[in-house]
């Protein structure tokens, strides 16, 4: 199917294609296909597969979201194995905070399918086939930008340049740089690459655009963006010269996107300075910025981990483990990035009480 693309393409396919047909080309690409993804079984593991402290900890603000909509919707692009949806509704059930609807926007039919699994029996979930266009409530979007497919720009000996993929002589797929021939993309990586030095990242204004859409559906509320990235500053530094692109296989990360692809997932790193400001074109305000680590911290995730068991405990014990990755530096504390984006100045935010870091977008 790959070969055949870029064989269609004059023998080079844009990357950004390339990764399209990689993750979701129907019935053979990886998030279409039925390999588990999720979980020790699959490839990799998100926050909420790590422990339902992440879910609870969230619906603090959540909660907070919905109290200053007059809606008591939720809507959740991407929702993985439905685990994020199933804990963050016991969560606020618990806090008897009424919700009206759960909805989510998935494109893979394999995950939706371990959804709706996991989710038949409360009749609150909706699953959309297209994007609503009017939301009043919380949007939640978790490790969903670093899958959407990016362009790749390079600057060489002061040359712009779009780099897609080729088939090589011995049959491998590799990469291959062309004259920029798109005037925005270039004017995107000329205002963000560091100056003078030969470059290579990802512009993914396919990205910006999905902010910036939901931004301007959300009538009322706010939207959380929980992904691994950096601010603009650290996104594009000159030490970061071949951009972010990272395969996963089996728990494994790789710098080698041609790895297996169609069974390996594929990500780049998320520009929250650009993000943010695709919110703000959409009409929304950035209420918040800061690392996974400071957000769960702030929003009271200790306080979750003393209501697992007394200390000592096993249960305790598996759940400070988690609580450890979920907020290690080393770990998922420091990559991870939370961003809020409002619609609603009176949220009373609980996640940005260590420190917020918006400053820095």
């Amino acid at each position: 199917m790959l070969v055949d693309a870029i064989a269609a393409d004059g023998g080079f396919l844009p990357f950004a294609r390339w990764m399209d047909l990689a993750l979701y080309a129907p019935g053979l690409g990886y998030y279409a296909a039925g390999a588990a993804k999720l979980g020790a079984a699959g490839d990799f593991v998100t926050a909420p597969e790590l422990s339902p402290l992440f879910a609870r900890t969230l619906a603090t603000d959540v909660a907070a979201i919905l109290a200053a909509s007059p809606s008591r919707e939720i809507v959740e692009w991407g929702a993985g194995s439905g685990r994020l949806a199933a804990d963050l509704l016991a969560a606020l059930d618990a806090a008897k905070v009424e919700i009206s609807r759960y909805a989510i926007v998935e494109t893979s039919p394999t995950l939706r399918a371990q959804q709706r699994e996991r989710l038949a029996s409360d009749d609150r979930v909706a699953w959309l086939d297209t994007p609503p266009t009017r939301i009043g409530g919380a949007v939640l979007m978790n490790e969903v930008l670093d899958a959407i497919p990016p362009a790749l720009v390079a600057r060489r000996d002061g040359r712009w340049l779009e780099r897609g993929v080729v088939v090589a002589a011995d049959g491998a797929f590799a990469f291959a740089d062309r004259p920029l021939a798109d005037a925005a993309l270039e004017a995107a990586a000329a205002a963000r690459f560091p100056p003078a030095i030969d470059f290579a990242s990802e512009i993914n204004f396919a990205a910006e655009a999905l902010v910036a859409q939901v931004a301007e559906s959300l009538g009322e509320g706010a939207m959380l963006v929980i992904d691994y990235g950096f601010p603009r500053a650290e996104y594009y530094h000159p030490q970061r010269a071949q951009g972010t692109l990272m395969a996963h296989y089996r728990h494994r990360a790789s710098a080698d996107v041609f790895l297996w692809p169609g069974l390996s997932d594929i990500t780049a790193h998320v520009d929250f300075s650009a993000v943010a400001a695709a919110g703000e074109r959409g009409g929304l305000a950035v209420a918040g910025y800061t690392t996974q680590a400071a957000y769960l911290l702030g929003a009271g995730i200790l306080d979750r981990l003393l209501d697992v068991g007394e200390p000592g405990t096993a249960d305790f014990v598996r759940a400070t483990t988690a609580v450890q990755t979920l907020t290690s530096p080393a770990e998922m504390g420091d990559l991870f990035k939370v961003l809020a984006l409002s619609r609603s100045p009176a949220i009373r935010w609980r996640g940005f009480a260590l420190g917020d870091k918006s400053p820095a977008l």
